[in-house]
């Protein structure tokens, strides 16, 4: 694919649910517009196993990895000098996934209040990306994308903790003020297997960050 051209150096967020397809967006949007993605490490992750085994043992060793492992990776976004796509946000850990924790009693007062103190101090270090685009989904849709791409890890969340992130990702949505966001909603758009829908996912984006749009010679293949 060939790169669009712009004097603008971007940075979009893609944020969302587990299972809602933001590696596959990174990666379709990486290669329509020749733009550095950045995944997020799952496989990566020490603690992932025993933090879906035992949430209240391991929920402040899994945060604290995501968060060092986000904040190096935005170092790292800063010295790119091209544009880039990101698999999730260090503000996405917060507001979601720690906040969600102390809400269900699995993070300690005192675990939170270490981690927001070192989240603050780190975060006043980042730049905001120029774009987040939030993909939703409804649970049932969540349930069957986790299932076919298979993680061990993902295979046992309970439909009930996804329904509660999703009600967190639409709180935070409304109140995200860092940067402009893009809401794409996901239940009909399978942009995995159908390429009208890839088409239409690219352009929506590429027209919000004022990007000329795909043509039919650069359709995604």
């Amino acid at each position: 694919m060939q790169q669009q051209h712009h004097n603008r150096r971007f940075h979009v967020s893609i944020a969302g649910n587990i299972g809602v397809g933001k590696s596959t967006l990174v990666q379709i949007l990486a290669e329509e517009f020749g733009w550095q993605p950045y995944y997020e490490l799952v496989s990566d992750h020490p603690y992932l196993d025993d933090y879906y085994g035992d949430r209240e043992r391991w929920g402040f060793h899994s945060q604290i990895w995501f968060l060092t492992q986000r904040f190096e990776q935005h170092l790292e976004i800063a010295d790119t000098p091209s544009s880039i796509l990101e698999d999730r946000s260090m503000y996405e850990d917060y507001e979601i996934f720690v906040k969600g924790l102390l809400e269900e009693g699995i993070l300690s007062q005192r675990d939170f209040r270490t981690y927001r103190r070192l989240y603050t101090t780190l975060v006043q270090r980042i730049q905001p990306p120029s774009l987040v685009v939030y993909l939703q989904a409804s649970v049932p849709t969540l349930q069957r994308r986790i299932a076919s791409r298979a993680r061990p890890s993902e295979m046992n969340i309970p439909p009930a903790y996804l329904a509660r992130l999703n009600q967190r990702y639409d709180e935070w949505m409304r109140r995200f003020d860092r940067c402009a966001v893009l809401t794409i909603p996901t239940d009909e758009l399978d942009y995995v297997n159908s390429l009208e829908a890839r088409r239409s996912t690219v352009d929506v984006i590429a027209r919000t960050l004022g990007l000329r749009g795909p043509t039919q010679e650069r359709l995604l293949s």
